[in-house]
């Protein structure tokens, strides 16, 4: 279960107006409250209207920054993946990123800011986010242009997995 800003709902999600606008849009709450899902979802929904769609975990994203920095072609990756009209960030503070790691996965976010969109899936709030980047005002700095380009979508209820678990 969802709870949608007044301006965002679930026809405004499928017509995928977000996107077309460049918009970002956050999922957070518990695990196991359908996040991933939903974000899936929407990228096979951009992919039928032919946007080209990338799809990380938010360690694998950092890795693939950081491999392309000790190449010597961070300048060049950003491109790469600003060539997707929406990318999706999934698993958003599931793992610990380093200052380091937070850094790059910063900056290219900030590379792509109002010509993309991108879907984040987290189980954190806003209030979390500092414990995610590893800096209070970096921390600050993405949520100030989340807030301005897009919205976010808070997940609660039961977990899904919980719900239909075989050991009851």
């Amino acid at each position: 279960m969802a709870s949608f800003p007044a301006d965002r709902g679930r026809e405004q999600l499928e017509s995928l107006e977000s996107v077309e606008r460049a918009e970002d849009l956050v999922l957070h709450g518990d695990v196991g409250r359908g996040k991933t899902h939903l974000a899936i979802a929407i990228g096979v929904r951009a992919c039928q209207r032919m946007f080209p769609v990338m799809f990380f975990t938010a360690s694998s994203l950092v890795m693939r920054l950081r491999k392309a920095r000790d190449e010597n072609r961070l300048d060049q990756e950003p491109k790469a993946i600003g060539g997707a009209g929406l990318v999706i960030i999934d698993e958003l503070g599931c793992l610990p990123i380093d200052i380091d790691g937070a850094g790059l996965l910063f900056q290219a976010g900030a590379d792509g800011y109002g010509t993309r969109g991108v879907v984040s899936a987290s189980n954190f709030g806003s209030g979390g986010w500092g414990d995610v980047f590893g800096d209070g005002d970096m921390a600050a700095a993405v949520m100030d242009r989340i807030v301005h380009h897009g919205g976010i979508l808070r997940f609660h209820g039961e977990s899904y997995r919980n719900r239909h678990s075989l050991m009851k």
